[in-house]
């Protein structure tokens, strides 16, 4: 009797539930995946229509008005100031220093002994020329008393006068050699820094010091040519230096040079400045304004109100309107201008503005046009047509 083989029951499910189950895990994933696509849409959505209905809050700016001044008319330029008169001191004769009397810096009157060479040779021939001088003087008076009484003749009487104008000239050139080696002031001046030493043997031509007269000083400078029809002499001129910041110097132009340099058509000019402090030395870099005899009205603004551009120049003005919102503000509106000259903090405004006007003084680069704004002046700065620079 045989036994009947047992049933053998698979333990893993059927195909057919696997795919089942792998077929509702895709779809709750695409279920997911679409819930938080419309979620995020939903964000989208919503910050676009937020971004379209937000309203930038104002800018902060200063503002002033456009005002009408008087500017005198004046040619800008820059200069170098010059000595009155000036020289470079040197010996005319070679020889031996043998005695400075001056000082480094000092002030100096005309004919004032500098440097003394020595002399000692010229005074020793010329003590001896002296003599032969006078022995020739005495000679010539014998001589005349003797052609006087027919004594001699007319020919010994010649040769010695002549021997007697000979000496005399003698004596003149030694004393004119001495007097070479002794270096005065040629006039009244501050003297430099000496460049010679007690026992220098000095040459010719060899510096011994700069004597410089700045009392008035004289101030150089060069104009365009178009300058010619606005300029003339005895016109009021004022100088400026940035060694001295805040300070001005006024004279009058005193000479317009007679032809234009080829060049650069510019013409040279010259000014005379009153200098009783000696502060303007020579050489010195100068700012130069020659002012006009009238004065012309202009529009000027801040120099900071202005938009610089390349396609043109702007500025903001203000005026009531109403923001995005549709709620009442104060609106910066741009317009274009044509600018003139400038001075200090100030430009003028040849054309595209009106006196009275509100403009924007500070805060220019951060606007658009139409854009609102809110005032507040607290924190202007000042404005001046000559700022005067304060040293910390």
């Amino acid at each position: 009797m045989h036994a009947s083989a047992p049933d053998v029951t698979p333990s893993s499910p059927p195909r057919a539930s696997r795919l089942k189950r792998w077929i509702i895990g895709v779809v709750l994933l695409l279920a997911v995946f679409a819930g938080l696509v419309a979620v995020k849409a939903g964000q989208i959505v919503s910050m676009i229509n937020a971004g379209e209905t937000f309203v930038l809050p104002p800018e902060s700016v200063t503002s002033t008005q456009a005002e009408s001044f008087g500017w005198q008319g004046t040619r800008s330029a820059v200069g170098t100031v010059m000595a009155l008169r000036g020289v470079t001191l040197s010996a005319e004769l070679p020889g031996v220093v043998n005695d400075i009397r001056f000082e480094n810096g000092a002030s100096v009157k005309k004919g004032q002994v500098l440097v003394q060479l020595d002399t000692s040779s010229e005074q020793a021939q010329l003590a001896g020329a002296e003599a032969d001088a006078e022995l020739s003087r005495l000679n010539r008076e014998r001589a005349e008393k003797l052609n006087a009484q027919g004594a001699n003749t007319q020919s010994d009487l010649d040769a010695v006068r002549a021997r007697s104008l000979q000496s005399s000239a003698t004596v003149a050139h030694l004393k004119s050699l001495i007097a070479k080696k002794t270096i005065r002031a040629p006039f009244d001046g501050r003297i430099g820094i000496r460049q010679v030493e007690l026992g220098q043997l000095v040459s010719p031509g060899n510096p011994i010091a700069s004597l410089q007269s700045s009392t008035p000083a004289l101030v150089e400078f060069q104009l365009p040519q178009q300058a010619l029809a606005q300029v003339k002499q005895g016109q009021k001129v004022r100088l400026r230096v940035d060694v001295f910041p805040g300070e001005s110097w006024e004279g009058d132009l005193t000479t317009i040079n007679p032809e234009v340099e080829l060049s650069s058509r510019n013409v040279r000019m010259r000014a005379t400045v009153p200098n009783a402090d000696g502060r303007l030395l020579p050489g010195m870099f100068a700012s130069v304004e020659v002012l006009s005899d009238a004065s012309e009205q202009v529009v000027a603004i801040p120099a900071t109100a202005v938009l610089f551009a390349p396609y043109g120049d702007s500025v903001f003005t203000l005026s009531e309107g109403k923001d995005a919102a549709g709620k009442a503000a104060l609106l910066a509106r741009q317009q274009f201008v044509r600018l003139g000259e400038r001075r200090g903090d100030y430009v003028a405004v040849t054309s595209g503005l009106k006196p009275g006007q509100t403009v924007v003084s500070s805060g220019v680069f951060k606007l658009k046009n139409g854009m609102a704004v809110v005032v507040n002046n607290a924190m202007a700065p000042p404005i001046e047509v000559a700022p005067q620079p304060v040293n910390p």
